[in-house]
């Protein structure tokens, strides 16, 4: 775990340089640990696949005060009560109208598009970052089989709800966008509403499979 100076008032927590589960637990806990906390100062936290990022008030507190706390506490680290994860079913529609990159999909993977359902459904994927737009959600690891480029040329919209693929990861649309993701099929779940609280669906660790609508 490095610290790092991001910008004036932010301070850049790197906890590896690989997306897995073991690089995400000791972040989620980070997070956690940050947040129980309660320092004077410090604004917002944001976890993401490998960093946390803590943004705070140059005027309240400063990244030597910070980092210096932290050290003084570090050892408090592993006693932070984690919350256990939240488990999220989604049911999806697949192919047609609402995936318009399940053709290429199976062909790039040389699969029938009945097995790429068949994977994508078999999984269960933890939410390793929230991001890009409020409420989308990165989940992973995808089965290699189903290991798909990016568009090359980006979509100016797709709809909200749409899933897609890019890569090693799968997501989910929680708005009308632009997309660059393989769209390879639609849900109806909604993602993130202003009027609650927490506002998105989906925090970081939670687990997520999809199911065949």
């Amino acid at each position: 775990m490095e610290f790092f100076k991001y910008g004036e008032d932010g301070i850049r927590i790197v906890f590896g340089d690989t997306i897995n589960h073991t690089t995400h637990t000791s972040l989620r806990r980070y997070s956690f640990f940050l947040k129980s906390l309660h320092i004077k100062g410090i604004r917002n936290i944001i976890p993401s696949f490998t960093t946390c990022l803590i943004h705070f008030d140059i005027q309240e507190t400063s990244f030597q005060k910070i980092i210096a706390l932290l050290q003084e506490r570090k050892d408090e680290v592993e006693n932070v009560e984690v919350p256990e994860p939240s488990h999220h079913e989604i049911p999806v529609m697949y192919g047609g109208e609402y995936g318009p990159d399940m053709e290429f999909v199976a062909s790039y993977s040389g699969l029938a598009e009945e097995e790429v359902i068949e994977i994508h459904t078999g999984t269960i994927y933890t939410v390793f970052a929230i991001g890009f737009m409020p409420g989308f959600p990165y989940l992973g690891p995808l089965d290699r089989r189903l290991y798909s480029p990016r568009l090359e040329t980006p979509r100016l919209k797709v709809p909200e709800g749409s899933v897609g693929l890019a890569q090693l990861q799968t997501g989910i649309y929680p708005f009308e966008s632009p997309a660059g993701w393989r769209i390879i099929g639609k849900t109806h779940v909604s993602l993130f509403d202003y009027k609650r609280e927490p506002y998105s669906l989906m925090q970081i660790g939670d687990l997520v499979r999809f199911i065949r609508a």
